[in-house]
């Protein structure tokens, strides 16, 4: 019996170093017969929870365009690791090599470059796969690089130890003009095998693309699957995508489909392996952003964070599973939640995507959009295409179905008077929350503030402005008590007239896996 608990806790921590959310459980109720012939029943103890040992997160290539700016920020947060766990390290690595040249010379000054730790930093020269574009030493202090590259390359980030629980990556690049002028904000995503996109386009001035990172050293193999407002569109050229180890494929999904759809869920499932996938959208007109992942199939829906400018809001919805669904729509604002005028409900077929524009909906008013089962029950995805400006000076955002803060998320890069946050209550129990804005990237005290998010409403604040802040600095929102809680981030920074924008959504960091207690009796596991 010795044997077999020792090798479960073995296989256990092993799964909780890779960063997953391992839970070894024995089941409740077993009978067990001890050497005098009676029975007992053996009651599990719930499983303990423990800061992760390791976490990988991936950032596809920021931009093509020359004139592109793209700045990484990396943060833990204080207090997440064991005090018992190892220092750490983090590091962001380039998945791909340069584009080749012709120039002997000009591959020799790359190398060297690379070598002494140039690239990423100063944004010059192409980076060989593998170099280092950016550390983080230690917790409680983001850490950042910049590039001005067009070639920039995706990156494959891991963080152990103490650095581990929390860790956190943010890419945001300004594209100054040309197809997407504005401003795209991604969080780097944790490899999956399952991503949904809603939101998507393959209409004329548009060009979507999806990027597809695989941070293994074999290869995956991925299903791009297109949805729009007739069912499954056929892409053929989507199926089958491999994905070369430790390397990135971008696919245009114009190419995918013979007719253009103005609104698309993509959903991107790999077959083999794993990847990080990122949908990043540019428009002639309207600029462009990363379209964030929506949160996994629920029959309801909480879509924090509409900006109270907003001229025009898209509803894209989608039903994956083999049942119709009904929706009652609701707008979540600083004082209760109200019905839009002429959108009180709406029909979803399976899988098919449906759209609506809700107009102005926020009129003057930050809030939310909350979708709820009206009767009819069926599990849903879901985002918001968000406009903000007028004329040839309008941007876009997307804001995706977010899933409720279980303890504790963290965003990176604010800037100061720059980022607002986005707090929604759908429930009919009010939540507390406490923010903590981290020290600035090159100076600057923390802060923390509790707020207090009323039922049914949104609440919109600026986070607390670390004392004496320098450079940009990290957001982390823990929930305190109270009902369920929703949460974005906004990140404004206005260029020459244009409102540039964008928005990420605050799901839990999943900074602890649950293991059993030492003192469990897994002895029915030897059966």
């Amino acid at each position: 019996m010795k044997r077999t608990t020792l090798s479960l806790f073995a296989a256990t921590a092993a799964l909780a170093a890779l960063g997953g959310a391992a839970v070894l459980t024995a089941p409740s109720g077993t009978e067990s017969t001890e050497g005098t012939g009676s029975t007992a029943r053996t009651a599990a103890k719930a499983p303990a929870r423990l800061p992760v040992q390791r976490s990988m997160t991936l950032c596809p290539a920021p931009t093509s365009s020359d004139v592109g700016e793209t700045a990484y920020t990396a943060f833990t947060p204080v207090g997440g690791g064991a005090k018992a766990a190892k220092k750490g390290a983090a590091e962001l690595l380039s998945a791909e090599g340069a584009k080749k040249d012709d120039s002997a010379k000009k591959d020799e000054k790359a190398a060297k470059d690379a070598k002494s730790g140039k690239e990423g930093k100063d944004g010059k020269g192409p980076a060989p796969a593998g170099t280092s574009v950016l550390s983080l030493k230690e917790t409680g202090k983001p850490a950042t690089a910049t590039t001005g590259r067009s070639d920039a390359p995706a990156l494959i980030g891991s963080a152990d130890g103490t650095l581990a629980p929390g860790w956190t990556v943010q890419q945001t690049t300004v594209v100054a003009a040309g197809s997407g002028r504005g401003l795209h904000g991604l969080t780097c995503t944790a490899p999956d095998t399952s991503f949904w996109f809603p939101g998507a386009s393959t209409v004329k001035g548009r060009q979507d693309y999806v990027h597809l990172t695989n941070p293994d050293s074999t290869a995956a193999v991925v299903d791009l699957e297109l949805y729009g407002k007739d069912g499954r569109v056929k892409a053929g050229a989507g199926e089958g995508v491999t994905v070369p180890p430790r390397s990135t494929v971008p696919v245009l999904l114009s190419s995918l489909s013979e007719a253009p759809e103005e609104d698309l869920t993509v959903h991107v499932a790999a077959r083999s392996g794993r990847v990080g996938a990122g949908l990043q959208s540019a428009d002639d007109k309207k600029g462009g952003d990363w379209i964030p992942a929506s949160a996994e199939p629920a029959a309801d829906a909480v879509l924090p964070g509409i900006p109270g400018d907003a001229t025009s809001v898209r509803l894209v919805v989608f039903a994956p599973g083999s049942d119709d669904a009904d929706l009652k729509l609701r707008f979540a604002g600083p004082n209760g939640a109200i019905t839009p005028a002429g959108h009180e409900t709406l029909h979803v077929r399976s899988g098919m995507t449906a759209a609506v524009d809700l107009g102005d909906v926020a009129k003057g008013e930050a809030g939310s959009l909350l979708l709820t089962a009206d009767g009819r029950s069926a599990p849903v995805v879901a985002a918001l295409r968000v406009t903000r400006g007028k004329d040839d000076k309008q941007e876009t955002a997307f804001v995706p179905a977010v899933a409720q803060l279980g303890g504790r998320a963290t965003v990176a890069d604010n800037r100061p008077k720059g980022s607002t946050l986005a707090l929604a209550a759908p429930g009919k129990e009010a939540a507390q929350v406490k923010v903590t804005s981290s020290a600035g990237s090159e100076g600057g005290e923390p802060a923390v503030k509790t707020y207090t998010v009323k039922p049914g409403t949104t609440l919109t604040v600026e986070p607390p402005q670390p004392a004496g802040v320098k450079g940009s600095f990290a957001v982390t929102v823990e929930k305190v008590s109270g009902g369920p809680v929703h949460a974005s981030r906004m990140l404004a920074l206005p260029k020459d007239g244009v409102p540039m924008f964008t928005i990420q959504p605050l799901p839990d960091d999943r900074s602890s896996v649950a293991v059993p207690e030492t003192g469990q009796d897994l002895s029915m596991l030897n059966r």
